[in-house]
């Protein structure tokens, strides 16, 4: 299938997306990538990735800075196409659903497939508490219990209710730098998404913040599926299930991650993971 510069807008009921594959792997890989290429505008940045991406797991993507990683991210929930001139060609399917279908507006896919950046971005303005409930908001929820019921569930599943429970009327901005990326992570599970992307969430952190991120990560493989760009090898090993070394936008790796730092098949992902080059 090929998207050009204009996704289409045609809504899609909720309805018409299958059943949330969270927490359950038996249904096969979450996100199937079949011969995926990205340009912009004359531009080619990634070139024929394919890839099975499975449930459950902490897949990490590494290489060198401009391989194209973040826009493989970007792609999984159809965020590069915020950028002038994009257009890809190639199929990516969430539990069997092709999320380029021309019927499936792209906000449908982002409740499905969350994301935490680089770096943190809570809404300056609004309340810790807000933050979380933001994307509930917007699509409809206004029950107040509800609300409140899912604020302390994501907040728990960020590892953040303990320490903000008595100030989720403060604004977000008073909370460390760790506590903001981790609220920005429970503003996505508020949506109950199947797929968390992360972006380098960790870049921006000090070492004691960046072991309780990767904690929380571990922790959320049980019930998401995460996919995570890094540019630090060691927390890759540490972290990950699987490994995919992305170099000039091809995919030149992809296997367990033990096999990727002790026995890679590639010379070139061998000369990455070894520091000689990137």
């Amino acid at each position: 299938m090929t998207q050009g510069d204009s996704p289409t807008t045609s809504a899609a009921p909720a309805e018409n997306i299958s059943t949330p594959g969270r927490g359950n792997p038996s249904r096969g890989p979450a996100l199937t990538v079949k011969n995926l290429s990205v340009f912009f505008g004359t531009h080619q940045v990634l070139k024929e990735v394919s890839i099975d991406i499975k449930a459950c797991s902490v897949t990490a993507i590494i290489g060198p800075s401009g391989c194209g990683k973040s826009t493989f991210l970007r792609s999984l929930n159809r965020m590069h196409e915020l950028v002038p001139e994009a257009r890809m060609t190639g199929e990516i399917r969430l539990f069997g659903d092709d999320i380029y279908e021309r019927n499936i507006e792209p906000v449908i896919v982002r409740r499905r497939v969350g994301m935490v950046f680089q770096k943190s971005n809570p809404f300056p303005t609004m309340s810790i508490e807000d933050n979380v409930t933001v994307g509930l908001r917007l699509n409809g929820i206004r029950d107040r219990a509800t609300l409140a019921e899912r604020t302390e569930q994501s907040l728990r599943s960020s590892a953040l209710w303990e320490e903000v429970k008595d100030r989720l009327h403060k604004p977000a901005i008073s909370l460390s730098g760790g506590q903001q990326q981790r609220l920005c992570i429970a503003r996505a599970l508020a949506v109950r998404p199947e797929v968390l992307l992360m972006d380098e969430p960790a870049s921006a952190l000090d070492p004691i913040a960046t072991a309780r991120i990767e904690d929380l990560i571990l922790e959320l493989k049980k019930e998401f599926t995460i996919v995570i760009v890094t540019h630090n090898m060691q927390q890759a090993a540490r972290i990950s299930d699987d490994t995919a070394f992305f170099y000039l936008g091809e995919l030149v790796e992809y296997n367990a991650t033990k096999k990727i730092f002790t026995s890679p098949s590639q010379k070139r992902t061998e000369d990455y993971v070894t520091g000689r080059f990137g």
